[in-house]
């Protein structure tokens, strides 16, 4: 009796933890401060998982052109340098330095995280329990409105600038 006890409230407070939001969720930034999700609150959010040794490195050009085209409209681009996929530095510098001397990259950027296994940061944990989706590669995109919720989730292949993606922004700030 106390197992199934103990079963049915390890599964509820497990239940629980699948009700997350968006906006209960914090990184750390690649400067060492503290960045959560809910300061990003009524804004719309791409967050695309990064990294600087991959064929797909050049789309930090269009991240931070789709960023300055829409910031001053709401749009927040949150970029996660991960080595999930061994093509990252080991050193949160050298991924600072790479994004703003090589590509100007204003926009948040989070020290580097996990995306795959184990080890991965929570908020990709819930990405693949409440939406079934996961970044199979670097530059993964994951948009958000202004609401928080989910919209939508685009592959390494999709540039930041595609006509899919603005089509979403443009939706996103014309509602």
């Amino acid at each position: 009796m106390i197992k199934i006890i103990l079963t049915i409230i390890f599964l509820l407070i497990n239940s629980m933890s699948f009700s997350s939001t968006l906006y209960d969720f914090s990184f750390i930034s690649i400067d060492g401060k503290k960045l959560e999700l809910k300061s990003f609150k009524n804004k719309v959010l791409l967050v695309v998982n990064t990294a600087s040794m991959c064929g797909f490195t050049k789309q930090y050009e269009g991240l931070e052109k789709v960023y300055q085209n829409y910031k001053d409209k709401g749009l927040v681009v949150i970029g996660m340098p991960s080595n999930s996929f061994k093509q990252e530095y080991n050193d949160e510098n050298k991924v600072k330095d790479f994004c703003e001397t090589k590509f100007n990259i204003t926009f948040p950027m989070t020290k580097i995280v996990n995306v795959l296994g184990e080890e991965k940061h929570n908020f990709y944990k819930w990405m693949e329990r409440q939406h079934g989706v996961k970044p199979k590669w670097n530059f993964y995109k994951f948009i958000f409105n202004k609401n928080g919720d989910f919209v939508d989730s685009f592959s390494s292949m999709t540039r930041p600038n595609s006509d899919r993606i603005l089509k979403i922004l443009n939706a996103e700030f014309d509602s």
